[in-house]
C-alpha cells in the first residue's frame, strides 16, 4: 500500500482506526461482541466515545464487516460528527487495519498519526489516550500502551506440565490504543502481513515503538467474566 503524497499545507491530523470485524468467538455470545450491552450501551460505544470525545482526535473510523447487520440498529448520533464507518473489515484483525487504512487514502497525509484501537477494549480511560498523545507525539516511531507483567510466567509443555518459568523483568503485556504514523504504518501492513499488533508489524521493520504506561482497567473482553469486570470499571470510573 502506497500512501498519499502530502497535499497543501494544513496541520497533522490525528486519526482513530476501530477494527471492529470480528465475531468474538471465544465469548460465545449471539451477536458480535462489540455489540453487547454493557453498562447500557453497545460494547464499543464506550471507547468510541472517548476517541470521539478526545480534541486531538480530529476522526474516528469503525471498520465493520461487510454483511454486519447490528451496527445500523443502534443510534450513535450522540458521538458526533467525528465516527465514520466502513464497511471494508477483512477475514483477519489485521486485514480489517489493512483494509482501513486503505480507505483513508484520500483524505490522510504519510506524517498524520493513526491510533489503531481494539474494539474489545471499553474501558480507555481518557488519562491514558492523553498520556499516548503526549508522549508519542513527538516520536520519531510511534508508541503503543502497555502494562508491564506483574504475574510470573510459566511457560507450558503440551502434556499440561510446566516447561521452564520466564524471568518477568522487561516484560509488558500490549494493548491499545497504538499509534504510528500513516504512511509508517502503510508500509508495515504492506510488508509484514499477519501479525497480532502494529506494533509487532513496525517491529518487523527494525523499529523500536515506544511504551507507554497504562494499566489493567484497559482490558479486553475475551471471556465472559471479563464483561462483567468491564461492567464494574466504568462503573466506578472517576475521570476528570
Amino acid at each position: 500500500m502506497r500512501p498519499v503524497l502530502e497535499r497543501g499545507n494544513r496541520p497533522v491530523m490525528h486519526f482513530a482506526l476501530v477494527p471492529a470485524a470480528g465475531s468474538g468467538s471465544r465469548i460465545a455470545t449471539a451477536v458480535p461482541k462489540q455489540y453487547l450491552p454493557l453498562a447500557g450501551r453497545p460494547l464499543i460505544h464506550h471507547a468510541l466515545s472517548v476517541l470521539c470525545g478526545a480534541q486531538a482526535i480530529d476522526r474516528v473510523i469503525v471498520v465493520l464487516d461487510p454483511t454486519d447487520a447490528h451496527w445500523e440498529r443502534h443510534d450513535w448520533s450522540a458521538l458526533g460528527p467525528k465516527l465514520v464507518a466502513r464497511r471494508c473489515g477483512g477475514a483477519s484483525r489485521a486485514q480489517s487495519v489493512s483494509n482501513g487504512l486503505r480507505s483513508m487514502e484520500r483524505e490522510a497525509r504519510p506524517d498524520d498519526w493513526v491510533l489503531v484501537h481494539d474494539a474489545a477494549r471499553p474501558c480507555l480511560a481518557r488519562r491514558h489516550l492523553a498520556r499516548l498523545l503526549a508522549e508519542t507525539g513527538e516520536d520519531e516511531v510511534g508508541g503503543i500502551l502497555a502494562v508491564p507483567l506483574a504475574d510470573t510466567l510459566k511457560r507450558g509443555a503440551e502434556d499440561g506440565r510446566i516447561l521452564a518459568t520466564v524471568p518477568r523483568e522487561g516484560l509488558w503485556a500490549a494493548q491499545t490504543p497504538q499509534m504510528f504514523r500513516y504512511g509508517l504504518l502503510c508500509r508495515a501492513a504492506a510488508q509484514c502481513g499477519e501479525v497480532t499488533d502494529e506494533a509487532a508489524a513496525v517491529e518487523a521493520l527494525g523499529l523500536r515503538p515506544k511504551l507507554v504506561a497504562s494499566d489493567a482497567t484497559n482490558l479486553k473482553v475475551t471471556w465472559p467474566l471479563d464483561l462483567a469486570l468491564a461492567g464494574w470499571i466504568l462503573a466506578n470510573r472517576k475521570e476528570e
